[in-house]
């Protein structure tokens, strides 16, 4: 099927999409590796609110490699890898097709009360002083729920500014607002941290925003569902300033990036190892 070109979509409009995602990891060494454990982060799971995994396929270009699939603690699609020995390079590609529906929220059942770990900080988003402070301020300024969420994701909007090379993948939430700039993953983690300090139960999301190159991530924050004990997660983008829409596609969530790195791991001895990604999401059907 034919590509949709996404810059011609109104998106307030569209209330169906369907997109392939074509992602590579590629590992080249210096010499050869042995005892590779490798975990990826690259599949969502079959149903994610709104989002159907339609396909997925995961090719590793290695004779002699062992593949598990297992779920984690958060409901993401994890899968390990194990090999032996890596004589040159180890490839990864992983192809995916998702049905997003913009009539269908995302309802989490029996989800409230939230489970502690979507309110506690995390490594990377405990709160100093000037963020508690922040929570404060916008807390008192703002009704409990989507008003103050959306206050929030104005916030971080506006007190940062989009900028690579400034933090890196262990930069903390605090560190970032002080820096005063990073990328989807800092803005994020600033966002959970003052939700957190400010009582609202939140996640990191990590996937990607149709049109853009790397992987994106933005946050979700969790509140009761009308008459019961469910739950909706209702996604904020704070790198944009915005509600998250149909134009994004979720892989996983977690308290923070390090639940969600699509790729890591380690081996036991060899040589250092170079690291070359692609991705392509293609939008192919839309109403």
């Amino acid at each position: 099927m034919a590509a949709i070109d996404p810059a011609s979509i109104d998106w307030a409009t569209a209330r169906r999409a369907t997109y392939r995602l074509r992602q590579s990891f590629r590992y080249d060494y210096a010499e050869p590796i042995t005892d590779l454990n490798h975990r990826l982060v690259v599949i969502p799971p079959e149903r994610f609110g709104d989002q159907r995994r339609i396909y997925h396929d995961l090719l590793v270009e290695l004779k002699e490699v062992r593949l598990h699939n297992r779920s984690d603690q958060f409901g993401n699609m994890v899968v390990d890898v194990f090999a032996a020995k890596v004589p040159e390079a180890i490839e990864f590609v992983a192809e995916v097709a998702v049905e997003r529906s913009a009539a269908e929220p995302n309802i989490l059942a029996g989800g409230w009360p939230p489970e502690e770990w979507l309110l506690d900080p995390s490594p990377l988003t405990a709160p100093d002083d000037r963020i508690q402070a922040a929570a404060e301020e916008l807390a008192a300024g703002a009704e409990y729920g989507l008003e103050l969420a959306d206050r929030i994701n104005d916030w971080v909007y506006g007190e940062m500014t989009y900028r690579h090379n400034v933090t890196g993948v262990r930069t903390t939430a605090a560190e970032a607002l002080a820096f005063g700039s990073g990328v989807c993953q800092d803005f994020a983690h600033v966002m959970l941290s003052v939700a957190r300090a400010c009582g609202l139960p939140a996640r990191y999301v990590s996937g990607h925003m149709v049109g853009q190159g790397g992987t994106h991530a933005w946050v979700e924050v969790v509140l009761p569902a009308a008459g019961g004990r469910d739950a909706i997660a209702w996604a904020f983008d704070p790198t944009h300033a915005s509600r998250v829409g149909l134009g994004y596609v979720t892989i996983a969530v977690g308290r923070d990036y390090s639940d969600v790195a699509p790729t890591s791991g380690y081996y036991r001895s060899g040589g250092s190892g170079r690291l070359t990604t692609t991705k392509q999401v293609t939008l192919t059907d839309l109403s």
